[in-house]
This record gives C-alpha cells, sequence and structure tokens, in this order.
C-alpha cells in the first residue's frame, strides 16, 4: 500500500474587470497586434481597489472545497503560493484560513515567484506522504497589477491577476503508475540568474518597487529548463512524453509555450492553453489552469497530467500526477 496526495477538488477566481490589449494604447506605445503576436495575450483581469491577495485565493478555496464537498475544518492545512502577499507578515495563507473560519491546522506562504505553485503542490505533497496533513489547500493567488510599472511596455502587458486551488487528499494506492494523484516531482533553483527578473523593491529598499525583466534571457532559460524538468519529473515517475494526456504550463507566453510542447515532441492539442485570457498570472497560472482544463471537460478523471514553471530566482520545477 502507498499513499498518494490525490486531487479531490479545484476552484478559480478571476477579478471582474477585464483588461482588453486595446487599453494599452493608451498608455504606452505598443498595440493589440504586437502584444498578441509576441505573448499570445489578448486580455487579462485586474483587481479592483481595496481587493487583495486573500480575497482572491478565499475565492478559489472555497470553489475547491465546494467542489470537493469538503468542509473548511476538515482540512489539516494551507499552503498559498504567491510573490504579492498582503502583508509582509502574517503570512496570506493564514488570511484565507481567517476568511474560510478554520479554526484548527496550520497554514503558510511559498514564494518562488512563477514557479510558486510547483514548489507549493510539492511540500503538500511531502507533507501528505509523511502524515503531517491528510487534507492540503494548495492554492496560486497574485495581484501582480500592483507591482507592475504601467510605463514599461516590455512588461506591463504581460501580466493579470487571478487564484486557482486544489484540495489534495491523502489516499491509498497501488505504488505504480496507474495511481491517481501525485507520482513525482522535480525542483531547481540558480541564484545567478537574480537580474534577469526581479522586483527592484524590497524590506532592503523600503519601497515594494517593480517587476523588472529581461525578455530573451527568461525565454532562452525557460525553453531549456522546462523541457529538462518536464522529462526528469517523468523519467522519476517510470513514464515517457508518449504517456502524457495533458501538458498544463506556466502561463506566461504562447511562444515559450509552444517551444516547450515541442522540446517535449507533444501536439498542442494536449496542451492547457489559458494565456489568451488570463496573460501571466505568475503563482496562479498552473491552478487556474488545471481548474480552468477541468471545467471545460480537456481533464479527466485517470489523465495524466504534467505542469511545469519558471520564475525569478531563477526557480524551476514540475509535477506529474494522475488525475
Amino acid at each position: 500500500m502507498t499513499i498518494r496526495a490525490v486531487v479531490r477538488g479545484t476552484g478559480h477566481y478571476l477579478p471582474e474587470r477585464v483588461m482588453e490589449n486595446a487599453e494599452f494604447e493608451k498608455l504606452v506605445e505598443t498595440t493589440d497586434e504586437w502584444i498578441r503576436s509576441r505573448s499570445g495575450i489578448e486580455r487579462r483581469h485586474i483587481v479592483a481597489e481595496g481587493q487583495t491577495t486573500s480575497d482572491l485565493a478565499s475565492r478559489a478555496a472555497r470553489a475547491a472545497l465546494d467542489d470537493a464537498g469538503v468542509a473548511p475544518d476538515e482540512v489539516d492545512a494551507i499552503i498559498l503560493a504567491t510573490s504579492t502577499p498582503d502583508f509582509t507578515f502574517p503570512s496570506t495563507a493564514t488570511m484565507v484560513q481567517r476568511e474560510l473560519g478554520m479554526t484548527r491546522g496550520f497554514a503558510f506562504d511559498v514564494q518562488a515567484v512563477c514557479a510558486g505553485y510547483v514548489y507549493a503542490l510539492t511540500t503538500a505533497n511531502a507533507m501528505i506522504l509523511t502524515g503531517q496533513a491528510r487534507r492540503v489547500l494548495v492554492i496560486g493567488a497574485e495581484t501582480f497589477s500592483r507591482i507592475i510599472d504601467w510605463t514599461d511596455r516590455a512588461t506591463c502587458v504581460l501580466f493579470g491577476d487571478g487564484a486557482g486551488a486544489l484540495l489534495l487528499e491523502a489516499a491509498e494506492g497501488d505504488g505504480g503508475t496507474a495511481d491517481r494523484g501525485i507520482l513525482a516531482a522535480d525542483l531547481n533553483s540558480d541564484g545567478r540568474h537574480k537580474d534577469i527578473l526581479h522586483v527592484d523593491g524590497g524590506v532592503s529598499t523600503g519601497a515594494t518597487g517593480h517587476l523588472r525583466m529581461e525578455g530573451r534571457e527568461v525565454f532562452r532559460h525557460a525553453v531549456e529548463k522546462l523541457a529538462q524538468t518536464a522529462h526528469l519529473s517523468l523519467e522519476k515517475a517510470g513514464l515517457t512524453a508518449e504517456d502524457v494526456d495533458w501538458v498544463v504550463p506556466h502561463q506566461a507566453n504562447i511562444r515559450i509555450i509552444q517551444a516547450t510542447a515541442k522540446k517535449l515532441g507533444l501536439p498542442m492539442d494536449k496542451v492547457v492553453v489559458t494565456v489568451q485570457d488570463h496573460g501571466n498570472t505568475s503563482a496562479a497560472s498552473i491552478p487556474l489552469a488545471l481548474s480552468v482544463g477541468r471545467a471545460r471537460g480537456q481533464i479527466r478523471e485517470g489523465d495524466l497530467v504534467v505542469t511545469e514553471a519558471i520564475g525569478g530566482g531563477l526557480a524551476w520545477g514540475s509535477v506529474v500526477l494522475r488525475w
């Protein structure tokens, strides 16, 4: 008998305000065609004034709990991946815990930028496998519009706000590749590449700062590292790309998504794509895409899913799971 961390529920939330590409033509020197051709993005959602990361995360979490038919106090832990917390401390996860009315268990944040959700899933899996928790809410939530330089046309058109959540639960498996749940994971980081994707603020500067990115360098690292980590996770699971039903990548840029799929030898009709409607929502992008992909009827029970992401740090990784 093997314990697996199985997905029991999914949910997501997007702010009401939708910002179409055409709006940027009034802010910076760009066009709808330029944004679409280089990123695949057509629109993104932007938080309202006063709306916080924990607000988005709480709504996504409630949706996942409702989907699973589980009450908040039946959950043992909340792990929230974000780079845009409500406060320096306490953790945004504890704000979600309060909002849900969850009076037991524990909650904490994980920060690995766009790779944050892969790190959070891997952490939740470890806690379930070691018996630390039986049910874990794993949330990705971001309000990146708050750290964007709206005068920088290279970055301001790329990002959006949103949240997604999965409820993972311990279940028995046979120990083979046919088991439902997380089968393998691979995590990496390399701090030497900090300057190509970072925020130029924080406690050390006394200001929140803005996102800064060297797009070409990020693209080069992303395609190479995402394909590599996906192959490694599949190898750890005893599987190959031919076994994959769906790739659910970090939704950063359609060109990165297409190039990574090509390196994996997989057609785009096996890739869940939401970047056109959400933009890059950082740690929220994978759970958003998983929830949307399931709602569309793409991802079904028994499907083999590979998620992979790369973000500032650089930090990158992947997870192989059977739905």
